[in-house]
């Protein structure tokens, strides 16, 4: 009798912490179980590009950058080794917009770029693209 209350005393207690354990695993990670990424995260995977002036079809010229999310730091280092397919990107992209769409469809834009950046990526891929500084003239 006495083996048998030992026995039970220790399945309790192994399940008692067996629930607390899963308890805080499923709290505590809740940002990472849901896809989110912290802010310094982003930051710490992502290229602000230089600014670049061009002319769009339509003849005006314009002056935009962005910043580059990555899935990761790996990702990030080989953008940063792909900026001359960058720039050569983003010129090709804005040579063929028209002023009136450039204003209204930089969500379009980001997205281009997005896409077309991940075709080129080997390590890692593009999550996200942020039009950071624009001017038309």
């Amino acid at each position: 009798m006495n083996i048998f209350k030992t026995m039970m005393i220790t399945l309790s207690a192994l399940t008692i912490l067996g629930v607390v354990a899963l308890i805080i695993v499923f709290n505590f990670n809740d940002s990472e179980a849901s896809g989110e990424r912290s802010i310094d995260d982003i930051r710490e995977s992502s290229l602000v590009t230089d600014e670049i002036t061009t002319d769009l079809q339509s003849g005006d010229y314009v002056r935009i950058s962005f910043r580059i999310v990555t899935d990761s730091k790996d990702s990030l280092e080989e953008l940063e080794k792909r900026d001359f397919q960058l720039k050569n990107l983003l010129i090709k992209e804005l040579a063929t917009m028209e002023a009136k769409a450039f204003k209204s469809g930089l969500s379009n834009l980001e997205e281009k770029i997005k896409l077309k950046l991940n075709e080129v990526m080997t390590e890692g891929k593009i999550t996200d693209v942020y039009t950071v500084n624009k001017v038309l003239q």
